[in-house]
This record gives C-alpha cells, structure tokens and sequence, in this order.
C-alpha cells in the first residue's frame, strides 16, 4: 500500500468522511506547504495527548476539570446530562443554559452491546448523592429510540431521589414545513405545545 493510499485510508475512517473526500483531503494535503502539513500533524498529536475528560462532568479539557465545571457563574442546581461531550457545544451555542453538564459517553444500545453499565451512569448517581445543591437534572438525549430508552432509564433512577427529572423539547424545527414533518415529530410538538 503507498503512503497516499494509506492516508486516505486513515481519513476515510473519520465519522462523515468518505472514501472520495479522504483521497480529496489526501491530495489537498500533499499540494500544502510542508510547514503547514507539520502543524496539522502537531495539532492532531496534542490533542490525542493531552485532552481528556473532565473529573466532573465527563467533558474535553486539558485540565483536571472543564471551565464550565470550574466556573462560579453556573447554576449549580441543574445539571444537564447529554449523550456525548460534543453535544455540550451545541447547547452552550444557544447561550440560554447556565447549568452544569454531565456526558453519559453514549446511549443505551443493548443491540450494540451497551448497557448502563458501560455509560458514565454511576458517577452521575454518586454525583447526584453528593452534591445536596442539585435540584433539576434536564435530561437532553436525542430523540432517537436509543435516546428515549437512556432518559426513561435514568428517569426511573433519579425520580426517587427527590429531585426534578425534565426532558428537552421536541417538535418541528425553526423554519420547517408542516407538509414535510413526519407524524411522529408533529406529535410531539402537538403535545410540548405553549401558550403565547
């Protein structure tokens, strides 16, 4: 295999990309100045060495804990638990949550072979226990059936401790057409509708 068969095929086993577009970011890079390839290079290696999962809640930093954990400006009485550490990014772009997080690592799967036990299930439990000053866990899955399935189990498991177990909103998009929706999106809005 060549080198340049052997970079498309490392790139091709990055999430959304396929074979086409890694021997395209392959060319793209062998027509980069050596200097630049070399920073990428450095770039993906401290990465993969120096991040890990905050202590807490279970998302990236280079530190013991993530600048949310360590903040003094978040709501301390909510946590919002969320599949994976990318979905933290997607809700603090919104700018409306101020709580703290915890990342599950995935979702229950049992077809795939992920129970609770391989999920970050009981550090949220001991979190929980210890904490006294959580009042609200909002649990944000995707509306996925793995994701409904991870938010009743952890329902079962929180509700006895006293606290409030809320779910995120569902329901048709900004923008989007009631013609083209499918029954079970417009059933959901239906249900989580509002007052104005």
């Amino acid at each position: 295999m060549s080198l340049i068969d052997h970079l498309a095929d490392e790139l091709a086993r990055l999430p959304g990309i396929g074979r086409k577009t890694a021997l395209r970011l392959t060319y793209h890079l062998l027509k980069t100045p050596q200097d630049e390839a070399a920073r990428l290079a450095d770039a993906i290696v401290a990465v993969s060495e120096r991040v890990h999962a905050c202590g807490r809640c279970g998302n990236f930093t280079e530190r013991a804990e993530c600048n949310i954990c360590e903040s003094s400006r978040r709501d301390v009485s909510i946590i919002c638990v969320v599949e994976e550490a990318s979905d933290i990014g997607a809700i603090e772009r919104t700018g409306e949550y101020r709580g703290l997080y915890h990342v599950l690592g995935g979702r229950l799967s049992p077809l795939d072979g992920i129970g609770p036990a391989e999920l970050n299930i009981a550090p949220l439990l001991e979190r929980l226990d210890r904490a006294g000053t959580v009042r609200e866990v909002l649990l944000a899955t995707n509306p996925s059936v793995e994701g409904e399935a991870t938010a009743l189990y952890l329902h079962k498991l929180i509700s006895p401790l006293g606290l409030r177990v809320t779910r995120i909103a569902r329901g048709l998009p900004v923008g989007g057409d009631l013609e083209y929706a499918d029954g079970v999106t417009i059933a959901e809005a239906l249900h989580g509708r509002r007052e104005l």
